[in-house]
């Protein structure tokens, strides 16, 4: 049955898998080891650590919400994903030629740029390939490119394994998959349903017809977004319980390879079961996972808190799109994603600073057990949000 369900991902779908897939083999191999390489090779505070990730967020975030409507007002969403990948795995390797703090400032900041161009659109035609299976298709996208999350930072560790301590080697092997994704780019096909937008449509007529399951939605993910500052302080706090960084690393590939392994799955359950309740289980289950790691100190623990983390990304990073998808017309889709993420990522970079400024002052204890909290809270808010739920949408 789910070899069935795989043939009826279009062709357009798994093409956008593959371009993520070796993109994110490039970024994942950089990801875990960036952390480290700041703090033990440069000496970076977490405080810089977690600004820097915040300021390449909210890049791509500000850049999201304004190609994803340029590309509802063009309707066309390739030419912004040639472009945003292609600027992406063009400066990944900046640090491993010019080794410094602000090389990796630029070099992250860039890539975010790419980001920025590329997200929204790019949702936006895998919503298009959609029929009725929205779960399916970005669970299936989120799939390939949590399989890259995996492939990367394996290589990273074998690399370091034979060549110690070489994390500018690293950045500049990146740019190997970063070559092949560019490549698959220039296959992508645009959804011939894509057609430009008239003058009307516009950023006002948007909101103004946006459904209200959906403005309700970007309160809930973008509090959501506060608490769930960035992965490379569960990098940090693996490294800091188990005193090996390629144990942290190791530990990261794990909770993206039960990712990847249930993304599809779930994606397929939440056409299935509704997309809302995904998400409730997915927020109780990052609940459960911050406050292990608020308070945990066994290396063995961090296993299990990783493959529970893997589930929860599973129920929540492809479904949270693809609930979005089904509440806009087709026409505004990539203004609807856009607006979304640019928000989260706002959110992110706020979260973020201050997770690092938390975490320098009290501990890791504090920012985790904060986001535990919240986490839960919203959880519930959107229980009760399911309980009053408009009878005109249907998710």
């Amino acid at each position: 049955m789910m070899i069935m369900k795989f043939k009826n991902i279009p062709r357009a779908v798994v093409i956008l898998g593959l371009v993520s897939f070796f993109t994110d083999f490039a970024s994942e191999m950089l990801y875990p080891v960036t952390p480290i390489f700041l703090t033990s090779i440069l000496g970076a505070s977490m405080a810089l650590v977690g600004l820097i990730e915040g300021i390449a967020e909210v890049t791509a975030g500000l850049l999201k919400v304004y190609f994803g409507s340029l590309s509802d007002k063009l309707g066309k969403r390739s030419i912004f994903i040639v472009i945003g990948y292609g600027l992406s795995g063009l400066v990944k390797s900046i640090p491993g030629i010019i080794v410094t703090v602000p090389s990796v400032i630029i070099s992250r900041v860039v890539d975010r740029i790419g980001k920025g161009i590329r997200t929204a659109p790019r949702d936006a035609l895998l919503a298009s390939n959609a029929n009725g299976n929205s779960g399916a298709v970005f669970g299936f996208h989120r799939s390939m490119d949590t399989f890259g999350a995996v492939a990367g930072p394996l290589c990273a560790i074998i690399l370091l394994y034979f060549f110690p301590g070489k994390y500018s080697w690293l950045y500049l092997i990146a740019f190997i998959p970063s070559l092949f994704a560019i490549g698959f780019t220039f296959v992508v096909k645009d959804k011939k349903s894509a057609s430009p937008s008239s003058k009307k449509k516009n950023y006002k007529v948007f909101w103004q017809h946006a459904a209200h399951d959906y403005k309700l939605l970007l309160i809930f993910f973008t509090v959501f977004s506060l608490v769930n500052s960035s992965d490379v302080f569960l990098i940090l706090k693996s490294k800091q319980i188990s005193g090996s960084d390629t144990l942290a690393i190791l530990g990261y590939v794990f909770y993206n390879l039960v990712y990847s392994f249930l993304s599809y799955p779930i994606g397929i359950l939440s056409d299935k079961f509704g997309k809302k309740n995904t998400l409730i289980f997915g927020l109780i289950l990052f609940s459960v996972v911050y406050f292990g790691f608020a308070f945990n100190t066994n290396f063995h623990l961090l296993w299990i808190l990783f493959a529970v983390y893997g589930i929860y990304a599973a129920s929540t990073e492809g479904i949270s799109k693809a609930w979005v998808s089904d509440l806009v017309e087709d026409e505004f889709r990539g203004t609807a994603i856009g607006l979304l993420t640019m928000l989260s990522s706002i959110a992110v970079m706020l979260g973020s600073f201050l997770a690092g400024i938390l975490w320098d002052l009290f501990g890791p204890e504090i920012p985790f057990l904060i986001s535990s909290v919240v986490a839960l809270l919203i959880a519930f808010s959107l229980i009760v949000f399911k309980k009053r739920g408009s009878a005109k949408v249907s998710i």
